[in-house]
């Protein structure tokens, strides 16, 4: 862990072990090509059997659903980023130790408009879509002064509202599906019941159903990060999202460059945005289609800048005066976040450099040899830490020392000024990590412990592009327990728990494993969650494109 010398976050100097953790990271060669897993597949709109290996637990019973990109491109166009491809959803089935599978193109306007048309029309986030070559030059030149519309190619993951499944990007549509046959059932614009330009793909819920999330809005003066809540159910059965409301909005350091997130922290009493120096241009991006760009090229990195954590009362929606800052760091997915002794524990999977989001265009994951190796070994990985922040910082509190007073904890939290407070986390990882690549996509036994003190949480290691193993993290000791077999990438991890369990981690854990080297050898992989052995897998005979975020809906 780095330590602090200094009395403001202009002066701090950290002493970081990052020689140490350069060597434990060496350059990696021959990495396997991965084209195959960013390839466009077909749908399978029917449910079919798969062929069971091992044992899958009876007692499992409901969908494994994902989501994440299948189709990139439509005739002679083509997607540029990984985040562009039409989202695609898929369901694996299972119930008396059986599994099928089904798959469906998710029925966007984005997709049935690239479809009629056989090219891209609709703009993605990395790909401008270009004018209509029918059109004559005069009309192709105005329609350069066209503002940019909102795709609602809901590729991200999926979400539930008021009992209901949706699958979501992060603009201001949404669609709500039906998780057994995966039909497209409605578009749903938040923009009709709050004044937001979009939500994350990762809300939070209160164990009352109560959702929370966080989303732009922009106006004539400039940009507000606002902290949506969703109550947890109908007035109707058509009611969608009506009763959602703005707890509170947060003003950015830079009202024209504001934060880009994907994501956010939540406690029992607290909402903790994160605003980090990953930024949005928003004239680039407002002028993306008159200079022929993508809306990718107006978000850039600045490590200048600090990153600020924002405290939101949940039930006031107060915004807490002080401010607790941190280094540049970039942040993708939180882990857990909860309060004890006085303190917020803020479990986060952080990486050193925001640039990440610009690499991986779907050429460079498409590379081979030395220049795959090349685009691996310049991006930085994501490592899993903790910030611990005080709660009860006030005139009183001392200057210049270290807040944090948990024994067991490295972590360091300096008030530097009335309302800032300067942190410096703790690993919450082993040196065995580094040699897996890191961890992204964490996942918890989110229905007893999210807000609350735990023990393990599971994601996907990154020794290549996309996750090439699963591991499993206890923090009581900081130990490892890893799934892997060479040529094999596992998706994002779900962790169901048993019926009868009693401890934290009794349960499974379900990935979707593919591999680019064999045809259609995609399989559902259950491990057992305590152990992490293999129980079983469900081969599916066919082709899937690497995915991105999903849920297990549990049947009766």
């Amino acid at each position: 862990m780095a330590s602090v010398i200094g009395q403001n976050s202009d002066d701090v100097k950290f002493v970081d072990n990052v020689k140490t953790k350069e060597c434990m990271m060496s350059k990696v060669k021959g990495l396997e090509t991965i084209a195959p897993l960013v390839r466009s597949v077909e749908e399978t709109p029917e449910p079919i059997s798969t062929e069971i290996q091992g044992n899958i637990p009876s007692w499992i019973k409901g969908n494994l659903l994902r989501n994440g990109p299948g189709k990139f491109e439509f005739g002679n166009t083509q997607y540029n980023h990984w985040f562009d491809g039409m989202a695609m959803l898929h369901q694996f089935k299972i119930n008396k130790g059986q599994v099928t599978y089904m798959s469906r193109f998710l029925r966007s306007d984005a997709y049935k408009n690239n479809r009629e048309h056989n090219r891209i029309v609709m703009s993605e986030f990395g790909t401008l879509a270009m004018p209509d070559p029918c059109k004559n030059f005069f009309q192709r030149f105005l329609s350069r002064f066209e503002m940019l519309q909102p795709t609602d190619n809901a590729l991200v993951s999926f979400v539930k509202y008021k009992g209901d499944y949706y699958v979501s990007t992060e603009t201001n549509f949404m669609h709500k599906v039906n998780p057994e046959n995966l039909e497209t059932l409605e578009k749903v614009d938040w923009t009709k019941f709050i004044a937001v330009n979009g939500a994350t793909a990762h809300p939070h819920y209160d164990p009352d159903g109560t959702a929370y999330n966080i989303g732009n809005s922009y106006g004539a003066k400039g940009a507000m990060y606002n902290i949506i809540r969703v109550p947890p159910v109908k007035t109707n059965v058509t009611s969608n999202l009506q009763g959602a409301k703005i707890l509170c909005s947060i003003l950015p350091k830079d009202k024209s460059h504001p934060s880009y997130y994907h994501s956010f922290a939540m406690t029992e009493n607290y909402v903790v945005f994160i605003e980090q120096p990953i930024k949005m241009d928003l004239l680039k991006i407002v002028t993306c289609k008159l200079r022929g760009k993508a809306l990718s090229e107006g978000i850039y990195w600045d490590p200048k800048q600090e990153t600020v954590f924002h405290i939101i009362d949940k039930h006031t929606g107060t915004v807490s005066p002080v401010k607790y800052h941190t280094k540049a760091i970039s942040v993708f997915h939180q882990i857990n976040a909860f309060e004890e002794d006085g303190f917020l524990m803020l479990d986060m999977c952080c990486s050193d450099d925001g640039q990440t989001i610009n690499n991986y265009l779907i050429q460079n994951l498409r590379k081979s040899g030395e220049a795959l190796d090349e685009v691996y070994n310049n991006l930085s990985r994501a490592f899993p830490r903790r910030f611990v922040l005080p709660l009860h910082v006030t005139g009183d509190t001392p200057v210049s020392q270290n807040l944090n007073t948990r024994p067991s904890s490295k972590a360091t939290c300096v008030q530097i000024s009335k309302d800032k407070v300067f942190c410096q986390h703790e690993d919450l990882h082993g040196d065995d990590l580094y040699k897996h690549g890191g961890l992204e996509f964490p996942q918890i036994n989110y229905e007893r412990f999210n807000t609350r003190p735990y023990r393990y949480f599971y994601g996907c290691g990154f020794r290549h592009l996309l996750g090439d193993s699963l591991l499993k993290m206890d923090l009581m000791d900081k130990t490892l327990k890893v799934w892997y077999q060479s040529g094999f990438y596992p998706s994002e991890p779900a962790f169901v728990p048993s019926p009868d369990a009693t401890e934290e981690d009794d349960g499974v854990v379900l990935s979707v494993v593919l591999t680019p080297s064999q045809d259609k050898g995609t399989f559902l992989l259950v491990l057992d969650a305590k152990t992490f052995e293999e129980l079983g897998r469900a081969y599916v005979s066919v082709n899937m494109a690497y995915g991105f975020h999903g849920a297990f809906n549990a049947s009766a």
